[in-house]
């Protein structure tokens, strides 16, 4: 049996009181766990087959102590992937502390009651695309160390901060000083609208859209115009896909220099 948290300890972390509990979550599969070991973020147990430790020179970045050589049916017990990989990392959740200025010099996103772990995922990894460095979640969003989530990220929770905001008081208080602009249906479109190249961009649930507290303290709403060629067309876009249109659009106008 491994040390460390130990194959039972390793399942738990599928569940959020557990990940909060050891500060600790999991990530699956060579290139994600590759990607993280050349991260900020901390590598604290690998846990694989003897053939990764045979034919992967990655995992001597981890102490001896820590590498656990596991059976493909123990790596089945403990993974959340249907078809389990060679290589399970267990991970230090990073204690970032939150900057309450984010917005007044970069853009941000802010999520407003995402459910979906593929939708937060995507939305993280768009935001690690467009050179968008912190997402903002209400505490009703899905935790981003879910492992749906991070694998879904494909290594970018890694590079973008994630921190969960009780967005109301927050929002108002940022009002005052970045536009805070959110995605809803009926509004003008990003296309034609004047943007920042600094502020809040919000994004709502899957099925109701941004609450409508959120929504009271907006201060510029826009929408991706529907250029579909009959009125039977999608009613709307996955969050995923709207969140990076958005951000596309904004960095088309406000390019990063290298």
């Amino acid at each position: 049996m491994p040390r460390g948290l130990g194959l039972k300890g390793v399942a738990a972390l599928r569940l959020k009181k557990f990940r909060t509990l050891q500060k600790r979550f999991v990530a699956e599969g060579l290139t994600l766990v590759s990607e993280l070991l050349d991260s900020r973020l901390k590598v604290v147990e690998l846990y694989g087959t003897q053939e990764f430790y045979r034919d992967c020179p990655f995992a001597s970045r981890v102490p001896v102590s820590a590498c656990h050589v596991v059976a493909e049916s123990q790596l089945r017990k403990i993974s959340s992937l249907s078809e389990p990989n060679e290589v399970l990392a267990v991970c230090e959740i990073p204690s970032d502390p939150f900057d309450p200025s984010l917005g007044k010099e970069e853009l941000c996103l802010v999520l407003d009651d995402i459910r979906d772990p593929g939708n937060l995922g995507t939305l993280i990894r768009a935001a690690d695309w467009f050179g968008i460095p912190a997402v903002l979640c209400s505490p009703e969003t899905v935790d981003c160390y879910n492992p749906k989530v991070v694998q879904a990220t494909m290594g970018s929770i890694a590079r973008v901060r994630v921190f969960t905001v009780d967005l109301v008081p927050f929002l108002e208080e940022a009002a005052l000083t970045r536009p805070v602009y959110g995605a809803v249906l009926r509004a003008a479109s990003v296309y034609t609208e004047e943007l920042s190249p600094t502020g809040l961009l919000v994004l709502g649930n899957e099925s109701r859209g941004i609450s409508p507290e959120v929504q009271a303290v907006l201060t510029h709403r826009i929408s991706i115009p529907s250029y579909a060629r009959n009125a039977a067309s999608a009613e709307s876009l996955n969050v995923g896909v709207a969140g990076a249109v958005l951000c596309a659009e904004f960095r088309r106008r406000f390019p990063l220099t290298r």
